[in-house]
């Protein structure tokens, strides 16, 4: 159940955030100026390269893995991005996550590709050893680790360029809820990811953007946190009201286009990790026919109302679809044909009676776009774990 009174209390919202994760969220923008001075501080601005990779690797997990699909969505067609999840567990019994992960590289990678590195915490040992297999196929390498960790002191064992990660401002929070080995990721941490990444991006031809690309984002995320902080009531506050949207449904999120679709993977990602609840991302027109069963049956329409039989007294309410559909739109107007995977999903929505909210960002730049979109919907995800 959400308590909605809870959501117009700034004071209670405080209180409950006990990981400050609001306040991590509220300091995006922060973040991604900190991780660009950091990265020119480290050598990124006077960066020489000879010609693009043929393949650019990012490894890592969590929201680097999102970052890396960010990446893919806005990089040039002649050179391809690659996301590297972990592939298997180390042997032995580790002591942590972090210990426990391995990574590979593909068979096919070398000294034509870039690999790039991006730990949070610097403490995985796998990636040590997939930077270590990379060096020894004569790849280019890169590592996004905070300073003094074993990964960043690796990067220099492989030549590797390191680039710091930005740390959090917010003090993190001793209290673990749920497995001490699983803590909740920090929400800002895909901007201390995405931002070296892109830059460096930029500084290799993999990626063209406008000038002042990531100070635009910054710059958005700023506005976003202003929208939808705490002290906002709720009828004006977008985060809040698709919380309280949210609550009692099973999310479809829905994305029409690339950028989108890296926005719904991390907003699922979001609902899993700080409210507890299982959403189910993809991209249209593919989410028409994987998710139609869905609508056709009972969490379509609910339980009938007209049920003689239905209990009404201890019976609770049932479950309900809810489809966000989030669409990147540039310089078209608001009126203009949605395509066919659009309309098809809004009329599949209204003909079983399923709620269907709209974010569309109609921004040029695809990272200020993509902020757009994921700002508050990251919002709505802490708030919604807040108010349950």
């Amino acid at each position: 159940m959400l308590d909605d009174t809870l959501l117009d209390d700034p004071a209670a919202l405080q209180r409950a955030d006990r990981q400050h994760a609001l306040l991590a969220l509220a300091g995006a923008g922060a973040r991604i100026r900190t991780a660009v001075r950091l990265a020119d501080e480290a050598g990124l601005a006077s960066l020489r390269p000879e010609g693009r990779p043929r393949t650019l690797l990012v490894a890592g997990h969590g929201s680097a893995l999102t970052a890396a699909e960010v990446l893919a969505a806005v990089a040039v067609t002649t050179c391809q991005v690659l996301p590297l999840g972990p592939a298997e567990a180390r042997p032995g019994t580790p002591d942590s996550l972090a210990a426990g992960l391995a990574w590979q590289l593909p068979g096919w990678v070398g000294p034509l590709d870039l690999l790039v590195v991006s730990s949070a915490s610097g403490l995985e040992g796998g990636l040590i050893g997939l930077a270590e297999q990379a060096y020894a196929r004569g790849c280019a390498i890169a590592v996004t680790a905070p300073p003094g960790s074993p990964l960043a002191q690796a990067a220099l064992q492989v030549r590797a360029l390191p680039l710091p990660f930005a740390p959090s401002a917010v003090e993190p929070s001793e209290e673990h809820e749920g497995e001490p080995d699983l803590p909740a990721e920090d929400p800002g941490a895909l901007w201390a990811h995405l931002a070296p990444l892109i830059a460096l991006a930029d500084r290799i031809g993999a990626a063209q953007l406008p000038a002042g690309s990531l100070q635009g984002v910054a710059d958005r995320l700023d506005e976003v946190a202003v929208r939808c902080r705490p002290d906002s009531a709720a009828y004006l506050n977008p985060a809040k009201g698709l919380a309280a949207q949210l609550s009692g449904t099973v999310p479809l999120v829905w994305a029409d286009g690339p950028v989108p679709n890296a926005a719904a993977t991390r907003f699922a990602a979001m609902l899993a990790d700080r409210a507890g609840l299982p959403a189910l991302p993809g991209p249209l027109p593919r989410t028409l026919t994987a998710h139609r069963g869905m609508f056709v049956g009972h969490l379509g329409a609910g339980a009938d109302p007209d049920d003689f039989f239905r209990d009404r007294v201890d019976e609770p309410e049932p479950l309900q679809l809810q489809v966000v559909l989030l669409r990147h739109t540039p310089g078209r107007p608001e009126d203009a044909d949605p395509g066919f995977a659009v309309s098809r999903a809004r009329r599949l929505a209204q003909a079983h009676d399923v709620r269907l909210t709209e974010y569309a960002s109609t921004l040029d730049d695809p990272l200020q776009a993509l902020a757009e979109l994921t700002g508050p919907t990251d919002f709505a995800a802490v708030y919604l774990g807040l108010a349950r």
